[in-house]
């Protein structure tokens, strides 16, 4: 099967950037670690302890889901999605990768401008942010979809019921039926609340983590309800999983990119991936990437209680913007980088530079040119000095930008993740580090039987 998207890792090699690359003896370490790193994590996905590779054969969510987007379809101008970290960034990436980056947004059929339904995003508790958002939207034309997996984040449910009170306010009665719940399906208090006041619900699989949880109804039901054709990208998701179980990195770029990582911070150290995203599309997908990295792999102990304090620090670049404020630090900075270039073969369009001014050198030489060739050259001329450098980088090409290209792209590095966790012998799949911030944040909001957390802390 011919893929839509390729990795590219030859500049992370010695022969292309000195002694900060990987030597031969690497990669074959790497390679020799590759076989049980696959089976060992097929064999918890054979358990069912994870579930996110599974989700792309998930045919029942699939239809449901579909079924309700196609009864709801054009009564609603926005749809405010309330949820915070992989209840949010999904959606959001999904929506940029195919309708383009908020504000100026085609529909996802491509035709016209300023695509409807909006897709409006409350992933943070800044008042200001809350109420700016829905002083611009008419509740009696927004459908609300608010995703909490554990059904108690308090981040969610505290703008929920702001938007709660905001709805009944607005449409009255009709509010109850303009709002969608995803949750677990046999526990927490958003489950209890939505199915008391009879919303519509979808729910999360219990083995999928939030950051896993794009092919769930998480990402889904947004997805579709903007207009996404989710059985595509599903389809892709479901074809990058026919390669991503191969133990031969040459056949597997999930895997090839896993080995990669960690030989660079094993042998090279280093300990920040830059992800620089040549496409305004895919900056949704940086940020999505970003939790999904970070929050998988930065653990303290290992899998034998070892303390190891390991994980890559991911920073979201984007091309060509921040050639013009951070390459100047990649390029002569500390030697603890490795950069990731996402690129796309494709555009969707391309615009002529025109022929004026001719009398300016600075001019001149660009009209009659495209302005994707510009853009093209900038990644391949960014590339070529990070390597002169001697700073490793390598490269994820997709042919286009759609939703098959999205759905096998996010299957991949959620893969990656996955192999990444079990080369480094942590758990990619819990997030111990997080769950104090919020015993913390329950006991200094009075949360019943939290008080212990509070204690010494000034309140707000």
């Amino acid at each position: 099967m011919a893929l839509p998207i390729s990795f590219n890792f030859d500049n992370t090699l010695e022969k292309a950037v000195g002694n900060e690359g990987l030597r031969p003896q690497d990669l074959k370490t790497g390679e020799g670690f590759a076989t049980a790193a696959v089976q060992s994590f097929k064999l918890r996905v054979e358990s069912g302890e994870i579930g996110f590779p599974v989700l792309p054969d998930d045919t029942a969510t699939l239809r449901a889901v579909q079924e309700f987007a196609h009864d709801v379809r054009g009564r609603y101008d926005d749809v405010l999605l309330v949820g915070i970290g992989g209840s949010a960034l999904g959606p959001y990436a999904l929506d940029v990768a195919i309708r383009g980056p908020h504000p100026v947004q085609m529909s996802a059929d491509g035709k016209g401008r300023l695509a409807r339904p909006r897709l409006v995003v409350l992933d943070n508790v800044d008042p200001g942010f809350v109420a700016a958002a829905l002083g611009q939207l008419n509740p009696k034309r927004t459908l609300v979809c608010v995703i909490a997996k554990s059904g108690s984040t308090a981040e969610t449910l505290a703008t929920f019921l702001i938007v709660r009170e905001w709805m009944y306010a607005g449409a009255g009665r009709r509010a109850r039926g303009q709002i969608v719940a995803i949750t677990d399906a046999h526990k927490g208090d958003l489950l209890e609340i939505a199915k008391e006041e009879r919303y519509p619900l979808f729910f999360i699989p219990g083995n999928v983590g939030g950051r896993f949880s794009v092919f769930t109804p998480v990402g889904l039901v947004p997805a579709a309800l903007i207009g996404l054709d989710i059985k595509d990208l599903l389809k892709g998701a479901r074809d990058a999983n026919k390669v991503c179980w191969s133990n031969d990195m040459k056949k597997n770029p999930a895997l090839a990119s896993a080995i990669v990582h960690h030989a660079l911070d094993r042998w090279q150290e280093k300990r920040v991936e830059v992800v620089f995203a040549y496409s305004q599309y895919l900056w949704g997908a940086a940020f999505w990437y970003r939790q999904l990295w970070a929050e998988s792999l930065g653990k303290k102990v290992n899998r034998k209680g070892k303390v190891v304090e390991m994980g890559q620090t991911p920073v979201a670049a984007l091309g060509v913007t921040d050639q013009h404020s951070q390459v100047q630090l990649y390029m002569e900075g500390p030697r603890d980088k490795m950069i990731t270039f996402w690129e796309v073969e494709k555009p969707r369009v391309d615009l002529k530079i025109p022929k004026d001014l001719t009398k300016y050198d600075s001019t001149k030489y660009l009209g009659g040119k495209k302005l994707g060739q510009l853009f093209r050259a900038e990644r391949i001329a960014t590339e070529a000095a990070l390597t002169e450098a001697q700073r490793p980088n390598c490269r994820w090409t997709l042919r286009s930008v759609d939703e098959y290209t999205m759905g096998m792209f996010f299957q991949m590095l959620a893969y990656q993740t996955a192999f990444a966790g079990e080369l480094f012998g942590i758990n990619a799949f819990d997030q111990p580090g997080v769950e104090l911030g919020k015993q913390l944040t329950y006991g200094l909001m009075g949360r019943k039987g939290y008080e212990e957390f509070a204690k010494g802390l000034k309140r707000p």
